[in-house]
């Protein structure tokens, strides 16, 4: 098998993770552009043909980790920016999650990597690999709780959502079914976040609908769907934020989670620059 035809299967599952992790389209997408072409630049790489998911996702553990930035705590950056007096102490609670944390939590909880198997990508034992996702765990749990729209056409889902949500300690503030609905409950509510499925009840657009609500408010939304590489061919915007279908409860509680990290975090920029 060639190298293009082993990668291409699992390609729209390492954008996914490189967004969910950069909070960016961008920036996780010039990540495992990155990735390819280290991989490009060693198509013999040990494992690539038996094992292309995860050679995928430890070349990319390299390159990002070759950052200087991702080595920090965005408290550390933030303290050499403007002090942390700038920062209240919940969000400096929230700050405090290294980029490594997060990204073993994504790797474990929304791509289903193994511990042992994380342990191997990263070149550590599994014990340290433990220890940060109970840390991850412990950082989500601390964060500041937000309203939150769900936008989703099937009861039983929206239910299972809706239970997800509450149990992260944030507030349902309205379901809505079709696009219509969804655009009338954000001009009545201001929610935090909002839960997006792709087809909805009327035959309409999740999409086409999370696109008519960001014309009117700034919000982090997350798309719910079964099929989450047609919507990262690279062929049109797409989404930051996927959650599978069918999913798992530890997904959903992941992905919220970096929303609202990325959502406090630009918040927490735009307020200390405006600040002068």
């Amino acid at each position: 098998m060639s190298l293009s035809a082993s990668i291409a299967p699992h390609l729209p599952f390492l954008r996914r993770f490189a967004r969910a992790l950069t909070g960016s389209q961008a920036s996780g997408d010039a990540y495992a552009v990155a990735t390819l072409e280290a991989i490009a630049a060693n198509p013999d790489v040990a494992g690539m043909q038996d094992r292309p998911r995860e050679v995928m996702f430890k070349t990319f553990l390299k390159v990002w980790g070759s950052v200087p930035v991702n080595q920090s705590t965005a408290q550390d950056a933030a303290d050499g920016e403007g002090g942390p007096g700038q920062m209240v102490a919940a969000d400096r609670t929230l700050e405090r999650l290294t980029p490594w944390a997060r990204a073993v939590f994504l790797l474990r909880s929304v791509e289903g990597f193994s511990l042992s198997g994380i342990a191997e990508m990263m070149d550590c034992d599994e014990a340290q690999i433990e220890s940060l996702v109970s840390r991850a765990g412990n950082e989500i749990a601390s964060q500041l709780s937000t309203q939150v729209l769900i936008i989703e056409d099937e009861p039983i889902i929206a239910m299972d959502l809706e239970a997800l949500v509450m149990e992260l300690g944030h507030e349902v503030i309205d379901t809505a079914r079709t696009h219509k609905e969804a655009v009338a409950a954000i001009q009545k509510h201001k929610p935090g976040l909002v839960l997006a499925d792709i087809h909805l009840a009327d035959g309409s657009s999740g999409l086409e609908a999370v696109n008519e609500i960001l014309a009117s408010v700034n919000v982090p939304v997350i798309f719910v769907t079964a099929y989450p590489e047609r919507l990262l061919t690279g062929d049109r915007p797409e989404p930051t934020f996927l959650i599978t279908k069918p999913f798992r409860s530890e997904t959903v509680k992941a992905i919220i989670s970096q929303a609202l990290f990325f959502d406090r975090r630009a918040a927490l920029v735009a307020s200390t620059e405006a600040m002068g």
